[in-house]
């Protein structure tokens, strides 16, 4: 069984900073793939930030300049550096990953969510 958990939501000041983590647990082969997605109320959720292939990052233009996602391979978490904060960030933020346990079939996962609300 694999989790994944996410940490680090809260209540900020507009131009304030949040740093979100996430680690994946249990029998993990190998990750293809984890990234963070949001979803504000009302609203589809969207990719924020994620690797592509080669190890390069994709942002969602609405964040570029502002959010940085990294990642550590050997704890298995990626973490959102999230700067300049906007009220248009409030939002339920989630981690996605595609992790492989056993047999090379990735399965995709999410985390629980982590609330993120910025006020004006």
């Amino acid at each position: 069984q694999v989790q994944l958990v996410e940490s680090g939501g809260g209540l900020v000041q507009a131009g304030g900073s949040l740093r979100l983590s996430c680690a994946a647990s249990g029998t993990i082969f190998k990750i293809e793939t984890m990234d963070w997605y949001r979803q504000a109320p009302g609203k589809q959720r969207e990719l924020v930030a994620t690797f592509a292939r080669g190890g390069s990052t994709n942002y969602a233009d609405s964040v570029k300049g502002r959010f940085t996602i990294s990642r550590d391979n050997a704890k298995n978490t990626v973490d959102l550096q999230m700067n300049g904060l906007k009220p248009e960030d409030t939002a339920v933020y989630y981690c996605y990953a595609a992790i492989a346990s056993v047999g090379g079939i990735f399965r995709p996962y999410w985390g629980q969510g982590t609330q993120v609300t910025v006020s004006s």
